[in-house]
């Protein structure tokens, strides 16, 4: 085997966590693989014979070319959708997906990912690198050019973010208990049912892409959410139960074309989010036909 072939391999190895980074800071699964790619092209051009931990030296690495994408977004003033969401991974009820198990570990839901969007790149880099994937403040400072102690506060600050959010709970079947109720209700049009199962301060985010239907972007308020979800069922879709970053969600389709994916967070019993991608663009780039194919 030669040198490069071995490195290629080592490289391998760490691809996953590289990945599962990558997709924490930019919410974006197209733009994780370029990051992985171009730090492959980085460890491939780079003397790596005093390295004594790739790992680590490769999360760095890629945890740099996040930050300056992230960075390269807000100096090109990029308009993103109000409100944008990450890119979800769908998967089957009843079926484990090894490629993407990586991606939804550490209980880091759409929910979190939809906070992590607020913050500014520093914080998004020391939450994910330090919080998520334990990376110590000394290796993260120089990434973002701050001392460790100000590189701690960084943390304090996004933490006291994040925290703002429920907690979701952790019994996956309570979960779907709770939105099957909702789904129920919303199929057999029951406003008093629909309010039962919904937070009293529920948020349902739409993120329809520049050319999405002239539909309120944000709803607040569980009789709010739940008119717009009587809404949706008038619009004769058919619906498969799917998981969204590991917890309850639900794709919809016309004629097997996906239309939406619907995300939940399900906290204290009640649903307190509902986060609805329905981009066509996006949809298609996240090639859900498969899914909407299953009984």
């Amino acid at each position: 085997m030669s040198e490069q072939e071995w490195l290629a391999a080592r490289f391998e190895q760490y691809r996953p966590r590289m990945r599962a980074v990558s997709y924490r800071m930019l919410g974006s699964l197209s733009e994780a693989d370029d990051a992985v790619q171009e730090a492959w092209l980085r460890l491939s051009r780079s003397d790596t014979s005093q390295v004594d931990d790739l790992g680590a030296w490769l999360t760095t690495v890629v945890g740099r070319i996040c930050l300056d994408a992230l960075r390269s977004r807000r100096a090109r003033h990029e308009e993103l959708t109000d409100p944008h969401l990450p890119d979800p991974i769908v998967s089957p009820v009843d079926a484990s997906d090894p490629e993407n198990e990586a991606l939804i570990a550490d209980s880091v839901g759409l929910a979190l990912l939809v906070v992590l969007e607020t913050l500014s790149p520093p914080e998004r880099l020391v939450i994910v690198l330090h919080d998520i994937f334990e990376l110590p403040f000394d290796q993260i400072a120089p990434i973002v050019g701050r001392s460790e102690p100000a590189t701690r506060q960084l943390a304090s600050r996004a933490r006291r973010r994040l925290k703002a959010g429920a907690t979701p709970d952790v019994d996956l079947a309570g979960q779907w208990r709770v939105v099957d109720a909702f789904l129920a209700a919303s199929r057999d049009g029951d406003f008093d049912a629909l309010l039962n199962v919904l937070d009293p301060d529920v948020v349902r985010r739409l993120d329809a892409g520049e050319a999405g239907p002239d539909l309120p972007r944000i709803l607040r308020g569980a009789k709010e959410v739940a008119s717009g979800a009587l809404l949706f069922r008038t619009l004769g879709l058919d619906f498969r139960r799917v998981l969204v970053n590991g917890a309850p969600g639900v794709l919809s389709f016309a004629d097997g074309k996906p239309v939406t994916v619907l995300g939940f967070t399900v906290a204290h019993g009640k649903i307190t989010e509902l986060n609805v991608l329905a981009d066509p663009a996006r949809l298609e780039r996240l090639d859900l036909s498969r899914l909407a194919s299953i009984g």
